[in-house]
């Protein structure tokens, strides 16, 4: 098959690996990491416009290479392709491999802030070109910041209300995905855990359902979307699910 792949940037180093090993031909587009950071209609719209601007006939589908990201990708379609997405929440659910085991780790283990070469390499956001949630709240200044710009009481009052988006975690979690580059990056976590006072562990990826996806082998972990449907969350263990073609 010829497949487009439409691609979060933090899986660049695993979606380039296999995509290399993979039969189908593969043409590969990654948006900024800092899309999930603008908002769910920003991120919608920017994703729908990449997938408007595919040549009908081009492609058997396209791949969606993101899990549902706070209903970052509900209302995609597509006018002529169809699309293919796998069936998880987040990406971390992507580097896990699998919603159930994504699930189970997320229930057992709160408060993990987890890593990967792509959160590490990526992460200052800046990518979207546009300002976060985040940037325009003032959640990343400190507090002198806040009080210089909304005065004392004001910034007490941010600091309290907003707080720090990290205030809950006390644990993180590098995910080994058995690339060769890991061993700095898993470094550099290390490194920040111990900046932050958290305790350290290493997880087991698996590449299996992002190889699963670009290999076109697409069982009840994918969702397929024919052109004139559109994506929904489910709010069930499927996660996603399709609506129907308006009347």
């Amino acid at each position: 098959m010829k497949l487009k792949l439409l691609c979060c940037e933090v899986m660049y180093r695993e979606v380039c690996h296999l995509a290399a090993q993979s039969a189908n031909t593969c043409d590969l587009e990654f948006m900024p990491k800092g899309l999930h950071d603008l908002g769910v209609e920003r991120m919608v719209s920017r994703l729908q416009a990449r997938i408007d601007d595919v040549p009908a006939g081009r492609y058997d589908a396209i791949a969606l290479v993101y899990g549902l990201c706070n209903n970052g990708i509900v209302g995609l379609r597509s006018a002529h392709t169809r699309l293919v997405v796998p069936r998880a929440h987040d990406c971390i659910a992507l580097f896990m491999g699998d919603r159930k085991a994504y699930l189970e780790r997320f229930h057992a283990h709160p408060g993990t802030y987890y890593r990967t070469t792509g959160w590490i390499e990526r992460d200052d956001a800046e990518g979207a070109g546009e300002a976060s949630v985040s940037q325009k709240l003032g959640l990343f200044l400190q507090r002198d910041e806040l009080v210089r710009k909304y005065g004392e009481e004001n910034a007490d009052y941010i600091m309290e209300t907003m707080g720090d988006g990290t205030a809950n975690y006390d644990r993180l979690a590098f995910i080994r995905m058995g690339l060769a580059c890991e061993p700095a990056f898993e470094t550099m976590a290390r490194r920040e855990a111990y900046d932050k006072g958290w305790a350290f562990e290493t997880v087991a990826g698996s590449l299996g359902l992002l190889r699963k996806l670009i290999d076109g082998v697409w069982d009840d972990d994918m969702l397929i979307v024919e052109p004139g449907e559109t994506i929904r969350p489910s709010h069930d263990a499927g996660v996603i699910a399709v609506a129907s073609k308006p009347a």
